[in-house]
Order: structure tokens, then sequence, then C-alpha cells
């Protein structure tokens, strides 16, 4: 049973925080939090993953991007990271949280497990893009937890 998710990525501004609302928002019994592998510690969202968030009712004015650290980690049931290497990175780095660090997008493709690339200081497009690729990926993992 998942009672507690963590969701990572790079910097902790555009993925995962908007990732952590929508789960949350989805899955309103579970604790849901984010942290960066490299997090810009202490930035907001981004302001055009926040305005797509906040277009789709999320809130995450709040949020502060905060570093991983092992005792989030210890914390989690479930970890869901971006991309194939952060899980590699956090494997590496973490090797006791390797069973339980999945992709986010493990659902999507019925062939393999897809990356959700990083939107940072790209096109609208690209975080439009981004966007949509969480929210598909949130609501399939919403699905099958």
């Amino acid at each position: 049973m998942f009672r507690h998710i963590l969701v990572v990525c790079t910097g902790n501004i555009c993925r995962s925080p908007v990732a952590q609302a929508m789960l949350q928002q989805r899955l309103p019994n579970l604790t849901v939090q984010s942290a960066g592998l490299g997090a810009l510690v202490g930035h907001p969202v981004e302001a055009q993953a926040r305005q797509l968030a906040e277009a789709d009712g999320l809130d995450v004015a709040a949020h502060e991007a905060r570093q991983l650290e092992i005792g989030m980690l210890t914390e989690a049931d479930l970890v869901l990271v971006m991309t194939d290497n952060q899980r590699q990175a956090l494997a590496s780095r973490w090797p006791e949280a390797r069973g339980k660090t999945l992709l986010l997008g493990k659902w999507l493709s019925q062939q393999e497990s897809v990356d959700i690339p990083d939107p940072y200081r790209k096109s609208q497009d690209m975080f439009e893009h981004v966007h949509g690729l969480l929210d598909e990926a949130t609501r399939l993992w919403a699905d099958r937890l």
C-alpha cells in the first residue's frame, strides 16, 4: 500500500512540482511531495509551468524547490522520476531506493517507459507538451494506485 509518493526531477521547479500537484489532486488521501536531484533550492515553480498548472486548477504558488535527501527517500513508499538517467543517478547514489524508484512515464507507452523531457529554458510549445505528458502520466498512475 502506497501512502507517501515522492516525485523527483532535476531542478524541482518545472516537472516534479506540477506532477506533485496533479497526483495530490488525484490521490487526496496520499502524501505527495517533490524534490530535485540538482534543485534550485528556494525557487518557485517556473512561470510557464505555473501558468499551465494554474490553468488546470492546480495550486503551485507556495512551492519552493528543495534538494533531494536520503530522509525523503526513506519516507517515500514510491519514488517517481522523469527520466531513466535520473533513475540510474538516484540508484547509484542511494542504492537502497532502487526498488521503489520508477519512471513517471512508465505507463505512457505499451512498449517501454517514456522519459519526460525537461522544458526548462525551452519554448512554450515544449512546456505545453511536457504538461500534457505529466497530466497523462499522473492520471495513469492514479488509476493504478
